[in-house]
């Protein structure tokens, strides 16, 4: 079956799901944004709540047993409040896309906060990404699986149950790749990079276009079955399940594409802002 017509099918049965729905949301949002009542916002919380539910569920998907859902809710729900405070109705997004990526950062953020990613499984990550990066560069191409475990000096089989642990035990996500690389300051979430006719900061808006070129073009650079999976778990929304699914692989086969994917796009861009730093 052709990529188009998965990606096609996948968004047909997305439709299908539910979605938030509220009376009057429209003069509900009116009103909190005027008088800025916290009973207003609570109200908005109680509508929105199900977006909490949702993400907390696809993060928990990847995480260890130990980790508990009801957690991730308690953590999401603060994400969403904070989401409910900075959203200006004004702009042409829609709030569940702003208020999805707000509500993943925030679990992260206390995930992180936490450390309880073992040490092992860091380096490993940062191994695979820096070989992925130099292979890139002296090959010309994204490298195979084989090239990559023979650089890293392990077997394929083993390669393989290194991105399994990964994909476990971080929160190895696209959304990442938009964070400040310095660590400070609140994280840049996708729809924070759309155009502010009212703003005035024409250098701010060309690095965000330099950074979205960059992104975009090192997903296309991506091998198909990787490429693929990034498109219908970030742009179409399925689980990992899901997509096992839709290609007619195992879960855990998605979650080692998807970390590879996300691996290989780190390199990329950290590839792409030491060149930049050169040219400077």
């Amino acid at each position: 079956m052709a990529d188009g017509t998965i990606v096609k099918e996948a968004a047909e049965a997305k439709k299908t799901e539910k979605t938030v729905k509220t009376e009057d949301t429209t003069c509900l949002w009116r009103e909190f944004k005027r008088t800025g009542d916290q009973g207003l916002r609570d109200r908005l919380t109680l509508t929105y709540a199900p977006l909490v539910k949702y993400v907390a569920g696809r993060l928990g998907s990847g995480l260890p047993n130990h980790v508990e859902e009801s957690d991730l809710v308690s953590y999401g729900l603060l994400g969403l409040i904070s989401a409910i405070e900075r959203y200006e109705p004004s702009r042409d997004v829609k709030f569940e896309t702003y208020a999805v990526t707000r509500i993943r950062g925030s679990i992260i953020d206390e995930l992180r906060s936490m450390d309880w990613v073992p040490r092992s499984i860091r380096a490993r990550a940062r191994d695979i990404e820096r070989t992925i990066g130099a292979l890139e560069s002296a090959l010309g191409r994204a490298p195979t699986d084989e090239e990559i475990a023979a650089k890293l000096g392990v077997t394929v089989e083993e390669l393989g149950d290194s991105l399994l642990d990964i994909s476990r035990s971080s929160i190895a996500a696209l959304d990442e790749l938009w964070t400040s690389s310095s660590g400070s300051g609140d994280p840049v979430a996708l729809v924070d990079t759309i155009e502010d006719p009212l703003a005035a900061a024409p250098e701010a808006e060309l690095a965000v276009t330099e950074i979205k070129e960059v992104l975009g073009d090192a997903i296309a650079a991506l091998p198909e079955r990787e490429k693929l999976v990034v498109t219908l778990y970030y742009f179409e929304e399925l689980t990992l399940r899901e997509i096992g699914e839709v290609l007619g692989v195992t879960e855990s086969r998605v979650s080692q594409l998807h970390t590879k994917a996300v691996l290989r796009l780190k390199a990329r861009l950290a590839g792409s802002q030491a060149r930049a730093a050169v040219e400077a």
